[in-house]
C-alpha cells in the first residue's frame, strides 16, 4: 500500500519552506553525510538514519509527524482520537486514523478475523493492553468477546460508528509500522535519497547505508532473557527498500500457576496463542503491511503462516520456530541473509 501525503495540511505548510532551504544548502556540500534522529514516541523508541543530501536536518518535520500520529492513534495519549473513540461512542477522526482503520478492516478480512484491532478488551483483561491483568475465566472471556469483531464498528465518512456500544480499538499491531511509512514518504518528498526509519522495531527504508551498501537488519534470537534489541542475533537480513517488521511472543509474557502466557491473543478464542512459532519477520512494500502480517502470523501459527507467505505476492517471511528443543528457521525465496 503506497501512502500519500496530500491530505496532511501541516506537511503542505512545512514542506515548501524546507525544500527552499534544501536547495540553498545543497550547493554548499560536497560529500553526503549520514545523520541520526532518536527519541521516544507511542510508548516506545524510534531511530532514524538518513543521508544529508538535501543539506538540512528534518528533525522538526519528524517531530511534527510523530505528534500527529500520537494524537491520532496512540493509546498512551489520553487525549488522542483513539482514546476518545474508546471512551465515547461516535467520534470524528482524521485521515491518519482513517488510513489505519481502513487497512485494519482489510487485514481483518484477509486474516479471517485473526488480525483484529477491536480485540483491545481482550488485551486489557490479559494485562497486555493499557490495564493491569484481571482474573480471567471462560465466563469473562465470553462476555468480552461480545464486543470484539470489526463487524461491530465502521467508518462512515470521517466518523467512527459503533454498531455495538462498548467496542474499543487498539492500533499497536499496526501503528508503528504506519508511522515509519509516514516519515519515509515525507523524506521522499524532501528528496532524501537514503534512509532507514525504525519505530518500535518496525522499519521502512530506502537506498543504501553510509557505506554505500544494502541496509542490514538484525533478527533477534527468540530466547527468554534476550530483552535488549540487537543483543543476541539469529540472522542479519539484507533489505534493499520497503518495510520490515518482526513480531514475537518471547519478550512479553507472564507466568501464573506454572503456566506461561504469551501476549499474542487469538481474538476468536480470547486466549493467548500456544504455538511453536516464536518469531515472525515480514518484508512487504510498506512497514504498515509488514507490521500487520507479522501479528497475523503469530496468531495463525507456523503452518498457516507459511501457506500465506507462499501464496501472497509481495509478502516475504522469515520465521523462527521451536522443534525438538531447538530453533529452526523457515525463510521464503525472497529473503536475503548476510553470510
Amino acid at each position: 500500500m503506497i501512502l500519500t501525503m496530500k491530505y496532511y495540511p501541516l506537511i503542505r505548510k512545512i514542506l515548501p519552506l524546507l525544500l527552499i532551504a534544501a536547495v540553498i544548502a545543497t550547493g554548499c556540500k560536497d560529500k553526503t553525510e549520514y545523520k541520526t534522529i532518536d527519541g521516544f514516541t507511542q510508548g516506545t523508541t524510534y531511530h532514524i538514519v538518513y543521508s544529508d543530501n538535501v543539506g538540512f536536518a528534518p528533525d522538526s518535520l519528524t517531530e511534527e509527524l510523530l505528534k500527529m500520529v500520537d494524537f491520532s492513534m496512540s493509546g498512551y495519549n489520553q487525549e488522542s482520537i483513539i482514546s476518545q473513540v474508546n471512551n465515547g461512542d461516535s467520534v470524528k477522526v482524521d485521515m491518519m486514523f482513517a488510513d489505519v482503520f481502513n487497512r485494519s478492516v482489510e487485514m481483518y478480512r484477509i486474516s479471517d478475523g485473526l488480525f483484529d484491532v477491536s480485540a483491545a478488551p481482550l488485551f486489557d483483561i490479559w494485562g497486555f493492553g493499557f490495564k493491569n491483568k484481571s482474573a480471567v475465566n471462560q465466563q469473562i472471556i465470553d462476555s468480552v468477546l461480545l464486543y470484539v469483531g470489526m463487524d461491530k464498528v465502521a467508518l462512515e465518512g470521517t466518523q467512527i460508528i459503533k454498531k455495538t456500544p462498548g467496542v474499543k480499538l487498539n492500533f499497536n499491531a499496526i501503528a508503528q509500522g504506519y508511522t515509519a511509512d509516514v516519515i519515509g514518504r515525507a523524506f521522499d518528498n524532501l528528496g532524501i535519497k537514503n534512509y532507514l526509519i525504525e519505530v518500535g522495531g518496525e522499519i521502512f527504508c530506502k537506498g543504501v547505508n553510509s557505506k554505500g551498501k544494502t541496509w542490514s537488519v538484525g533478527i533477534d534470537k527468540p530466547e527468554e532473557g534476550n530483552m535488549i534489541q540487537g543483543q543476541e542475533i539469529q540472522d542479519i537480513i539484507l533489505l534493499t527498500g520497503g518495510g520490515l517488521a518482526t513480531s514475537g511472543n518471547y519478550r512479553k509474557f507472564y507466568e501464573e500457576n506454572g503456566e506461561k502466557y504469551s501476549h499474542t491473543i487469538n481474538p476468536k478464542t480470547g486466549y493467548p496463542v500456544r504455538d511453536n512459532l516464536l518469531s515472525a519477520t515480514v518484508i512487504a512494500a510498506d512497514a504498515m503491511t509488514a507490521d500487520a502480517y507479522g501479528t497475523y502470523f503469530m496468531v495463525a501459527g507456523l503452518e498457516k503462516s507459511i501457506e500465506v507467505i507462499e501464496s501472497t505476492p509481495g509478502i516475504e517471511g522469515y520465521l523462527i520456530y521451536s522443534k525438538d528443543g531447538k530453533f529452526e528457521v523457515y525463510k521464503s525465496k525472497g529473503i536475503r541473509v548476510k553470510k
